[in-house]
């Protein structure tokens, strides 16, 4: 923290508004969105709901500590890289502050119905606003505010969630009544009563603690994405760059920059004929190969990035944003008719060229871990109830309880392993639906109307929200 020291008195506010944002996000995002993983256990009395919360607060404190940071930065990479180079200005700035307000008050609003809504769809929503909102009060197209191609692969894995979630929790409680056609596991607990055989128990304490824990990996991330750009806009110097890279990752930066140039070189990748002043003019044939130069002298005779001078850790991470890019787009060429050893290879390279500008600090990580873990442990008997009570007509079985999480806790876990944000909520909700509809134990239409509802409204809603913060912050910064 001694960065703070360096921060004039604007700044130092600044930067604690922004966070306090975030972190209220996640906090939000807890009491929001996990209400959905205790509801199961809750309902089918395996665990006592102070327990429950308990035990799930603490899961998604884990998950966020052990879930690495692909999810954090598809989020941040939702803007295009001209938003992301400016993040340091005032209009970058005022971006960040208002796409997190719009999430916290389309997230609280919600709650206060008692709507299991998407806070994954509240973030993505209120991202695309500032980012439209942006580039229209500069005059230029919409087309060009936002990673559209980022937008429609992470919009996909929301769109698909929910109807994973329905169809395999529906297949899978019509495969455990046949194979295990138990009056225990598929008739309604007694309300308020014993908690279930011990073998059923154990299940559903373990799905309860498979969702929560991939819950706080996916979730977390998001927060932590959006953490990184406040702290990056408002002391570039510090934290442009990592400053939890050994030796050995550093050099294999330093290796990276000299093999991708070698590989784009044997396929007649051309490098600029002479040093040019404006690398952004040349074609992104030359363009990649003129940023690998710059990156390899940058790094000449150097030991770690804390070696980059103060003014030059900005222009070095924008370097590095630009050059991820052009490898991207050339990367068919590079590839072509490459062994498939080489093909790791260059995977290897981008993914050591990512290594100095996609990192978290480990007390962002923390303190996400304990806003989403506390959050969690508060305001949740609101979703509890819409989830367990109003989504089928009638009691929750153990079966029902064990099909939802046990497809929950898969469908997020491996979106978490690909690096997609995906829905905790609609994938569970749906995933209750689809085992009542299975079960024949009908399905209260009124409420998933309202929770269709929240799930169209979310996208437009947030957008709206988040561009008219949008504009009024700018006319304050």
């Amino acid at each position: 923290m001694g960065f703070l020291a360096d921060l004039t008195v604007t700044q130092a506010i600044l930067l604690f508004v922004g966070l306090g944002i975030a972190f209220a996000f996640e906090f939000v995002n807890g009491f929001h969105d996990t209400a959905n993983a205790v509801a199961t256990v809750i309902y089918t009395n395996a665990l006592k709901p102070r327990v429950a919360v308990l035990w799930s607060g603490f899961c998604n404190f884990l998950g966020v500590l052990l879930g690495g940071i692909a999810v954090a930065y598809a989020i941040v990479y939702l803007l295009p890289v001209e938003l992301l180079v400016s993040i340091n200005t005032n209009a970058g700035l005022a971006m960040v502050v208002s796409l997190l307000l719009a999430a916290i008050v389309w997230n609280f609003g919600t709650w206060y119905l008692a709507l299991p809504a998407s806070s994954s769809h509240s973030l993505i929503g209120s991202i695309l606003g500032a980012a439209v909102a942006h580039h229209l009060l500069a005059g230029n197209s919409i087309v060009d505010g936002v990673n559209w191609a980022k937008a429609g692969e992470v919009g996909l894995s929301l769109l698909l969630s929910p109807l994973i979630g329905f169809g395999f929790s529906a297949a899978l409680m019509l495969l455990s009544k046949r194979l295990f056609p138990s009056p225990i596991l598929h008739g309604p607990p007694p309300k308020n009563g014993p908690p279930p055989p011990f073998f059923v128990r154990s299940i559903l304490c373990i799905t309860c603690t498979g969702v929560s824990f991939a819950h706080g990996s996916n979730d977390g991330q998001k927060g932590m994405g959006l953490i990184m750009l406040v702290l990056i806009g408002i002391v570039p110097t510090h934290f442009a760059l990592s400053s939890q890279l050994d030796a050995e990752r550093f050099q294999r930066v330093q290796l990276a920059a000299v093999e991708a140039d070698r590989m784009l070189d044997e396929k007649g990748v051309p490098a600029p004929a002479a040093a040019v002043s404006n690398v952004d003019e040349l074609p992104v044939n030359e363009r990649a190969r003129a940023r690998l130069a710059r990156v390899r002298e940058t790094l000449r005779n150097k030991n770690s990035l804390d070696d980059i001078a103060g003014g030059d850790r900005w222009a070095f991470r924008l370097e590095l944003l630009n050059l991820r890019n052009d490898l991207k787009a050339l990367e068919s060429l590079a590839l072509a008719e490459r062994p498939r050893e080489e093909r790791k290879e260059w995977s290897r390279h981008l993914a050591a060229l990512k290594d100095p500008i996609e990192y978290v600090p480990t007390w962002v990580v923390i303190g996400v871990a304990l806003a989403l873990g506390i959050g969690t442990t508060v305001g949740w008997k609101r979703i509890v109830v819409t989830v367990g009570e109003k989504i089928g007509k009638s009691h929750l079985t153990y079966s029902q309880g064990a099909c939802a999480e046990l497809v929950a806790m898969s469908t997020i876990g491996l979106a978490d392993f690909g690096g997609l944000p995906v829905s905790t909520t609609q994938v569970l909700s749906s995933g209750v639906a689809g085992t009542m509809w299975a079960h024949r134990s009908g399905i209260q239409l009124g409420t998933l109307k309202k929770i269709a509802l929240a799930w169209l409204l979310t996208l437009p809603a947030t957008m709206l929200l988040s561009g008219a913060f949008y504009l009024i912050a700018r006319i304050f910064v």
